[in-house]
């Protein structure tokens, strides 16, 4: 018996901050795969990026039943469509983006959220009104974080924050990071680009999550909030929030991360 769908509401935001001149952030929503890319190379190059990876992510949605390795492998095809799009546009040479993002996908039968990410746009959960972190920023600065160099406080406004150590479009692309763990009823997912992380803290972000339980209102007040606390950088996030008790009941309820992949390789946004 396939597992009822847990009620979802989306909230999606975007804004292009107080210094930037053209937003190159990208954001999708299909069906049940939602994904944040944050492009890089100036000009319109970065939105290209953002846009191809995003594109080609939520093509997933396409699909009657979505794996982890699926994911894995249509980031892959982002970063191929990416370089495929620079050869052919030389104005493009260099481009680049981040990409994180949530999918429903099927381990062992059962419907289960998976988290992934490359770069440093982030995934945060929101599990009985405590929000945490879930991704790992692939960034020169996060290095330093777990090495006990800096507090993440400090990283917040380290000059170096916006050196990313893993990016698509590279060739070869370096090894995206997934979690996997079941729907919990009353969950909310945060995906964001850095510039939302950079501007508010976690503590922050979980008081607006606390006032908004609409999931549009939730996405727009953060946003709004982080272009009033600098807006140094494109904003955008994209809230889910999984409603009720219509999460699967087949599954247990332990929220230990299921699969974590991890590898490593700087490079500097514009």
């Amino acid at each position: 018996m396939t597992p009822t769908l847990p009620a979802i509401t989306v909230g999606v935001a975007t804004d292009v901050g107080r210094v930037r001149r053209h937003n190159e952030d990208s954001a999708r929503t299909r069906g049940t795969v939602y994904v944040v890319a944050d492009g890089m190379g100036g000009h319109a190059a970065g939105e290209v990026a953002s846009s191809i990876a995003a594109e080609s992510v939520v093509e997933l949605a396409d699909r009657p039943v979505v794996h982890v390795r699926d994911i894995v492998e249509q980031v892959g095809e982002a970063n191929r469509r990416i370089l495929g799009s620079a050869a052919r546009h030389p104005e493009q040479t260099g481009m680049g983006t981040t990409v994180a993002g949530l999918a429903l996908v099927s381990v062992g039968g059962s419907r289960h959220w998976a988290v992934f990410n490359i770069g440093d746009s982030r995934v945060y959960r929101c599990l009985d009104g405590e929000l945490s972190q879930v991704t790992v920023d692939h960034s020169e600065v996060w290095e330093l974080v777990e090495r006990g160099l800096i507090t993440p406080e400090q990283a917040q406004r380290h000059p170096g924050r916006n050196v990313v150590t893993r990016s698509l479009g590279r060739d070869p692309m370096g090894v995206v990071d997934t979690w996997v763990f079941p729907p919990y009823p009353g969950e909310v997912f945060v995906i964001c680009s850095d510039g939302l992380s950079n501007e508010l803290t976690r503590e922050q972000m979980q008081a607006v999550l606390a006032e908004h339980h609409d999931a549009e209102q939730a996405a727009a007040e953060l946003v709004r909030l982080a272009v009033e606390a600098g807006g140094q950088d494109n904003i955008t996030a994209i809230v889910v929030a999984v409603q009720g008790q219509d999460a699967d009941s087949d599954v247990d309820e332990d929220t230990t991360p299921r699969e974590n992949v991890n590898g490593s390789s700087g490079e500097s946004r514009s």
